[in-house]
C-alpha cells in the first residue's frame, strides 16, 4: 500500500536518528540551554540571514501557534486569518481556548490579500462600535496555505506593508515552509525581513518532531520563555530539538528535503492527471487537490492511502494527496503502474 495522507507519517531522516543515536549518552542542561539548541539558533539566523532577534524551539505546530499568538495578543484583541486559515479549521479551537477571536477575512485560493486586509481594518475603525468589539491585533498567514498555494514575494511584501501601516504583527505559519520556498520566489530571508514572527516546521519536513520560532522583532514577545511554561510548551530535553535543527541546517538539508517533497508532488501531479483525474486546484506544493467521481474512490483505496477533503457535488469528491521529504521515484513509479 503506497501512503499520500499527510507529510508527517515517517519517523526522521536518517541522518538525524544517526545523531540521535550516536549522542544518547551524552547528559545535557536543559531548556534549550545545551550547546545543541545554541548551534541550531545560530544555524537558523545564518540560514535566515539575521543578525539579532530570538529562536525558540518548540514540539509542534498547534502548540507553537496558539503559544505565539497568545503572546502577541492582548486579551481584548484577536489574529485576522483566511476563512481556511490552519488557526480556523484544524486546530479544535486552540486559539480561541487561549482567549482570542480568529479574525475570518476572505481569502483567494486560500491566500489573504493586502487589499482585503486593508479593507478589513478600515470598516473596523470606520464603524462608531467598534470599541464594543474584537480588535484586530495581529495577521496570521501560512506559507504555504491550507490549500498547497504560495505567496509570491510581491503578494507577501505588499501584506507586510499593510501590516505595517496598521501596526499589526505578521505571524506566519511555516509547518511546510520548506516546501513553500521550493515551490515560490520567496526565499527563507525573505520570510525573515517581511514577518515579525514565523516558524520554521520541522515535524512535516524530516524532524521526528518540532518547530523553530523566529522572532525577529523580540519587543513583541516579552518574557516569551515564561509563556511557554504556562503553555505547557517548554521541553526539558530541549536538545532533542536543538540537535535535529542543528542537523537540517547543515549542508543545506532542510532545503533540499523541501525540494525534494516538491518535486515528487509535481511527478503525482502528472500522473494523475494522465489517468483522467482533474485539479481542485492547482498547488505548486507538495500537497495535491484531485476531483474524483465518489465511484472511484473505493478502488483507490485499494491502490494507495490519501484524505478525503471534501464532497463536490452529488457525484464528485475532492481527495487530497501529499508527498514529503522522503517520497521516492520509485513511489510514484508504483502508484501509476497502479493505477
Amino acid at each position: 500500500m503506497l501512503h499520500f495522507n499527510s507529510d508527517y507519517m515517517r519517523g526522521a531522516h536518517p541522518e538525524i536518528l544517526r545523531r540521535l543515536v550516536e549522542t544518547n549518552d551524552e547528559q545535557t542542561t536543559g531548556y534549550g540551554s545545551d550547546e545543541y539548541c545554541i548551534r541550531a539558533r545560530q544555524a537558523i539566523f545564518e540560514a535566515c540571514g539575521l543578525t539579532e532577534g530570538k529562536v525558540y524551539l518548540l514540539v509542534g505546530g498547534t502548540q507553537t501557534n496558539a503559544a505565539v499568538i497568545d503572546g502577541l495578543l492582548y486579551c481584548y484583541e484577536g489574529a485576522i486569518s483566511a476563512e481556511t486559515g490552519h488557526i480556523n479549521v484544524h486546530e479544535a479551537g486552540a486559539i480561541e481556548a487561549t482567549g482570542h477571536k480568529v479574525l475570518i477575512v476572505k481569502s483567494r485560493d486560500g491566500k489573504l490579500d493586502a487589499r482585503d486586509i486593508d479593507a478589513y481594518m478600515t470598516d473596523f475603525y470606520n464603524d462608531e462600535t467598534h470599541a464594543h468589539m474584537v480588535m484586530p491585533g495581529m495577521v496570521y498567514i501560512s506559507f504555504p496555505t491550507e490549500l498547497g498555494t504560495v505567496y509570491s514575494l510581491a503578494e507577501l511584501e505588499a501584506i507586510g506593508e499593510v501590516c505595517r501601516r496598521w501596526k499589526l504583527p505578521l505571524f506566519i505559519d511555516g509547518a511546510r515552509l520548506g516546501y513553500g520556498i521550493a515551490a515560490s520566489d520567496v526565499t527563507l530571508a525573505d520570510v525573515a525581513r517581511i514577518s515579525d514572527v514565523f516558524y520554521i516546521g520541522g515535524t512535516k519536513m524530516g524532524a521526528l518532531f518540532g518547530e523553530a520560532v523566529v522572532v525577529t522583532r523580540p519587543v513583541l514577545l516579552p518574557h516569551f520563555t515564561s509563556l511557554l511554561k504556562q503553555h505547557g510548551a517548554l521541553l526539558a530535553k530541549g536538545r532533542l530539538l536543538g540537535l535535529q535543527f542543528e542537523t537540517l541546517f547543515t549542508d543545506d538539508l532542510y532545503f533540499r528535503l523541501g525540494r525534494n517533497g516538491v518535486e515528487k508532488a509535481m511527478r503525482l501531479k502528472q500522473v494523475m492527471l494522465s489517468k483522467g483525474y482533474k485539479l481542485h486546484i492547482d498547488s505548486p506544493t507538495n500537497q495535491q487537490f484531485f476531483i474524483v467521481p465518489n465511484a472511484d474512490i473505493a478502488r483507490l483505496e485499494r491502490v494507495a492511502t490519501f484524505e478525503f477533503w471534501e464532497p463536490r457535488g452529488a457525484t464528485e469528491s475532492v481527495i487530497r494527496m501529499v508527498t514529503d521529504w522522503s517520497t521516492t521515484d520509485e513511489e510514484i513509479d508504483e502508484l501509476e503502474r497502479e493505477l
